[in-house]
């Protein structure tokens, strides 16, 4: 028999926000207007999908899809011809998917990194704007929502002369700036970093940074081979794609470099499991690995309009985290109200929800003897390791996020547990 944190989630309401004209502007002009609008939401990406009436404009805001915008078919091939000029791309094909990148540069003089990717539709081309501002301040460890436990035991993780730590999530999860937190906080002037990604997306004083270049052959792999050879301390790569990189990068972390890196993974045990499907021998890997860390993104609720449910009917709510709250909290649930100040959304940030999973002798008997993921995950709950399922009930009791939003982020097979 399971259960879960609580009742099944409500449908999310569509996010609003204010829709803008841009139609009777310059393609210059429109483009800019569309950028600057999407920078001032806070959005990640802004999105310019081709459909047989329209272009419809859209930005992905704390992990959503929101319109801002929708142009008609000749301002569309203005605007995206502009674009594609702007960012280096091939203005004649456009029967291919192309990748470009334009540093746009505002009026106040602030840069915006735009990492552009097209593809061909039965309606025309649509194109993908990754937004980086170029002055946004790095995350610090103390800010990426890690609970207080789990970021004593993560610092001492990456504090160590060598091994490997692995980042693991969905994309969109939030690796990247656990990376550069990481990062940050490794980078003291005391040791030689090395970084190599896809793409850059923060420059960082201090840091050897570089990036992988597809179409010259120049690969995550054949980056790590010649970065071991400038006697880095530590080394940074942005994925584990491929079977090559991954047995450079176990290498590595056993010839004395403390080796940080992502993969893709559902859960931080499972990450155990997708090393072994890069074939990393288990022997191998189970000496080179210091943790794995997996996360997800929540978006947090609006503090000053949030509404409050009193739970004092249900006092075991919280029962199985009742030794990690603070005194206050767990007595109330509380949930999203849609406001002007929030989008309309009821939530105005992100915040990481991680289970940390830790290295002990036992620990590396069972990797090394090709224990299943399932069993390594029960051992390192058995250990203490604080569980996605705790880690999301925390958040929720703390009144930062509500379950409806737990659930549509974290999948339900991560939340049940066995009675």
């Amino acid at each position: 028999m399971s259960q879960t944190i609580s009742t099944q989630p409500a449908i999310p309401a569509p996010a609003r926000t204010q829709m803008i004209d841009v139609s009777k502007l310059a393609p210059e002009k429109a483009i800019a207007k569309l950028i600057e609008h999407a920078v001032a939401l806070g959005a990640s990406d802004l999105f310019l999908m081709s459909n047989e009436q329209h272009l419809a404009v859209s930005v992905r805001h704390l992990g959503i899809m929101m319109p801002i915008s929708v142009e008609t078919p000749e301002a569309a091939k203005r605007i995206l011809t502009h674009v594609r000029n702007m960012s280096g791309m091939d203005l004649n094909d456009r029967r291919r998917p192309a990748d470009g990148r334009w540093i746009y540069r505002g009026e106040d003089g602030d840069g915006v990194d735009l990492r552009i990717n097209t593809v061909p539709t039965v309606y025309g081309e649509d194109m993908a704007i990754r937004l980086l501002v170029r002055n946004h301040a790095l995350l610090d460890l103390n800010q990426i929502g890690m609970e207080p436990a789990q970021l004593q035991v993560y610092r001492t993780l990456i504090g160590g002369p060598s091994g490997l730590v692995l980042i693991t999530g969905p994309t969109g999860s939030g690796k990247t700036n656990t990376l550069y937190a990481s990062l940050t906080a490794l980078n003291d002037g005391k040791r030689k970093i090395n970084t190599i990604e896809d793409p850059i997306e923060y420059a960082v004083e201090g840091l050897r940074q570089s990036q992988v270049n597809t179409h010259i052959q120049l690969t995550f792999a054949e980056l790590l081979r010649s970065v071991l050879r400038q006697s880095p301390d530590v080394i940074m790569i942005g994925e584990i794609r491929d079977e090559e990189t991954a047995k450079t990068a176990v290498h590595a972390a056993n010839s004395g470099m403390l080796v940080l890196a992502t993969l893709h993974a559902p859960t931080a045990a499972a990450g155990i499991q997708s090393m072994r499907a890069l074939g990393v021998p288990n022997h191998f890997l189970s000496v080179a690995l210091r943790g794995i860390v997996s996360q997800r993104l929540v978006r947090t609720l609006d503090l000053s309009s949030r509404m409050e449910f009193d739970i004092s009917g249900a006092p075991d709510t919280f029962d199985e985290i009742k030794h990690h709250l603070k005194p206050g909290d767990g007595q109330k649930l509380y949930a999203p109200r849609p406001a002007e100040s929030n989008q309309m959304t009821g939530y105005t940030g992100r915040t990481g929800v991680y289970e940390l999973l830790t290295m002990s002798s036992a620990m590396r008997s069972m990797i090394a003897d090709g224990r299943t993921a399932k069993e390594i995950r029960d051992r390192s709950i058995s250990d203490g390791m604080l569980e996605f399922r705790q880690a999301a009930l925390l958040k929720v009791a703390h009144g930062l996020t509500s379950t409806e939003e737990i659930f549509r982020v974290i999948p339900t097979e991560v939340l049940l547990i066995d009675e």
